[in-house]
């Protein structure tokens, strides 16, 4: 129940809980907007456009992870299709990010798996470089271990290493607590702009 916590509070709510910490600093897409995905990560580390990588780690995938998908420089070349998403999705990955670019987007969206990209682009990536799977990755100045919690929504991506769930699901319920007490007070007409003290150092 954890991991599902994670994904309703959403990625911003992880990161601020967090202090601040985790987020993985890139603008990536979600090709199925409106999703909320929190689960393992499965990594893998391609060779420099080329995804044979890809099709390696998809013997490794095991329901509910969120596979994630890069290379040493990420570039616009498409690392996954339809044809490799179809694979994902059978072997039960709960969401794919990718640093890079995916292709066959209409494709992916009817198959309803979801996906996070860097890019879009049609140029397809090589199959002769053996990268590595299972490592640890690093996307948007984010450290991703394999197992480690990946957090994903509209707004972005998150990561939270998986000897600091607890901590973190704990955090993250006394934020929401917090929120929520404020949201009242909000609707109820007061204002941050008081409440935190703006006015009063404004007006000294």
């Amino acid at each position: 129940m954890s991991v599902n916590e994670l994904a309703e509070a959403g990625v911003a709510t992880v990161y601020e809980a967090r202090g601040r910490r985790g987020l993985i600093d890139e603008s990536f897409e979600p090709l199925l907007p409106g999703r909320a995905i929190a689960g393992p990560a499965r990594t893998a580390l391609c060779g420099q456009d080329d995804n044979r990588t890809v099709h390696e780690v998809m013997a490794h995938v095991r329901p509910g992870e969120v596979l994630v998908l890069t290379m040493p420089e990420p570039r616009p070349v498409a690392l996954l299709g339809d044809l490799l998403a179809t694979q994902a999705l059978a072997r039960g990955a709960a969401a794919v990010l990718v640093d890079a670019a995916v292709r066959d987007v209409a494709d992916l969206r009817e198959l309803g798996l979801p996906v996070w990209t860097r890019w879009r682009r049609v140029k397809g990536a090589g199959k002769n470089v053996r990268g590595a799977v299972n490592v640890p990755v690093t996307v948007g100045g984010a450290t991703i271990g394999p197992g480690d919690l990946v957090v994903l929504d509209d707004d972005g991506a998150a990561v939270v290493p998986a000897s600091d769930l607890e901590a973190t699901v704990a955090a993250v319920r006394e934020r929401l607590a917090k929120e929520a007490g404020l949201r009242e007070r909000w609707r109820a007409g007061e204002l941050s702009y008081d409440a935190y003290g703006m006015r009063a150092q404004d007006a000294s």
